[in-house]
C-alpha cells in the first residue's frame, strides 16, 4: 500500500468525521503539512486489554472500552501497545485485539498499533505487515527495538535502513517505550525518520519539555504528529504545536484529557487550563500507582465493569491503594463540575 492510498484512506476519514459532526485526527489527515496548532489537538488512549478471570483476552470488554473511550471524547486509538500490555500478549492476541479495536472504530478516526516484533529486521517486517494487514493507519516502531541499550544512532539507522527495505510503503510511528528500556528519540534518528517520508506519529515519553520543543521543530512542515504521554508538560506541549496527548491518564479519566485537548489554545480559557494541568499533574504521581489494576478500579466507578486483573501486575489491588483512588475519583468529579465537562 502506498502512501498516497494512505493519505486518501484518511482523508476519507474526515469526510466521516465530519458527517458525524466530529473533528479527526488532523495532524495525519493534512494533504499538506500544516503547522498543529490551527487544528483540533487529540487525545489518543493508550488502551487497556481487557481480561477474564481466566485470563483469557475479554474481547467482549474491548469493544465496550472502545466504546467508552469513544465517547469520552477519544480521537484516535493506540491499541498493542505499553497499556495493552503487548509484551504479555501472544502474537495472535495482538493481532486479534488491534483487528477488534479496527473494526469497532469502523474508521471514525485513525487506529495506531505496535508492529516491530521480531529479533532480526526481517522478522519485525514480517509482524509490522501482519499489523498492517488488520486495517491500522499507521504501525509504530517501539525505538529501542532498534538498538541495544547504549548502542549509538549510528546502529539505530542502520537497523532503520534494514527494516524500513522490507516494509514497502507502510505508514509508520514511533514510541519511546520504556521497554525494553526507554530510548529517547534523538534529533539525528527523528530526522532520518521524516526524511523517509513515512512517519506520521510520535508517542513521546522524555517528560523534558527542552527536549520536546526541539522534537516539535525538527518536525514543523511535516505530517508527524506529536503525542505527549507526560501530563507534567501537557499543556505546555500543546501550545507549542503538539498535535494531542496520550498520557495513562487517559485510562482514569478520559473526558478530562479531551477536555485538555479541546481548550489547551483557547485564550479564553487559559485561566481554567492553567488550574487544570496543576491538578493532573499532582494527581497522576497519586492515581497511578499499581497501574494496570487500579485504572481498571477507577474506570469500574464508570460503570466498565473490567475484572481487576492483568498479566502484567506482580501485586494485587491493595485497600490502601483502593482507598486513593476512590479519594480521586471524587476529586476529579469536582473538576468535571467545576468546568462543565
Amino acid at each position: 500500500m502506498s502512501f498516497e492510498n494512505d493519505r486518501r484512506k484518511f482523508l476519507g476519514k474526515m469526510a466521516l468525521g465530519t458527517l458525524a459532526g466530529l473533528t479527526p485526527w488532523n495532524s495525519l489527515l493534512a494533504n499538506t503539512p500544516m503547522s498543529a496548532k490551527a487544528v483540533e489537538k487529540a487525545f489518543i488512549p493508550v488502551m487497556l486489554t481487557p481480561y477474564k478471570a481466566d485470563m483469557t483476552v475479554d474481547y467482549k470488554g474491548l469493544k465496550k472500552l472502545t466504546d467508552y473511550y469513544l465517547e469520552s471524547g477519544a480521537r484516535g486509538f493506540f491499541a498493542n501497545c505499553l497499556s495493552s500490555e503487548m509484551y504479555d500478549l501472544s502474537p495472535e492476541e495482538r493481532l486479534k485485539v488491534t483487528k477488534t479495536v479496527v473494526k469497532r472504530v469502523n474508521g471514525k478516526f485513525p487506529v495506531v498499533a505496535t508492529g516491530s516484533f521480531g529479533d532480526t529486521a526481517k522478522e519485525k517486517a514480517e509482524f509490522t505487515k501482519q499489523i498492517a494487514d488488520t486495517g491500522v493507519d499507521a504501525v509504530i516502531m517501539i525505538t529501542s527495538h532498534f538498538a541495544e541499550k547504549g548502542e549509538s544512532d549510528d546502529v539505530v539507522i542502520k537497523n532503520l535502513e534494514a527494516y524500513l527495505s522490507l516494509t514497502g510503503d507502510i505508514t509508520l510511528g514511533t514510541y519511546e517505550c520504556p521497554t525494553p528500556y526507554k530510548r529517547i528519540l534523538s534529533q539525528r534518528v527523528q530526522q532520518f525518520l521524516l526524511d523517509s517520508g513515512r512517519l506520521v506519529y510520535h508517542k513521546d515519553t522524555s517528560e523534558d519539555i527542552d527536549n520536546i520543543l526541539q522534537k516539535l521543530k525538527t518536525a514543523e512542515g511535516t505530517k508527524m504528529g506529536f503525542y505527549n504521554a507526560h501530563m507534567g508538560s501537557a499543556v505546555a506541549s500543546l501550545r507549542n504545536g503538539g498535535a494531542g496527548l496520550s498520557p495513562i491518564a487517559g485510562n482514569y479519566y478520559p473526558e478530562v484529557i479531551a477536555w485538555i485537548c479541546k481548550n489547551a489554545s483557547d485564550t479564553g480559557k487559559t485561566e481554567q487550563v492553567d488550574w487544570l494541568q496543576d491538578q493532573v499533574r499532582d494527581m497522576e504521581r497519586r492515581v497511578t500507582a499499581n497501574y494496570m489494576l487500579s485504572s481498571r478500579y477507577f474506570l469500574n466507578k464508570e460503570g466498565l465493569d473490567l475484572e481487576i486483573v492483568s498479566r502484567r501486575a506482580k501485586n494485587p489491588l491493595t485497600s490502601a491503594q483502593q482507598s486513593v483512588v476512590d479519594t480521586c475519583y471524587a476529586e476529579v468529579q469536582g473538576w468535571k463540575q467545576k468546568l462543565s465537562i
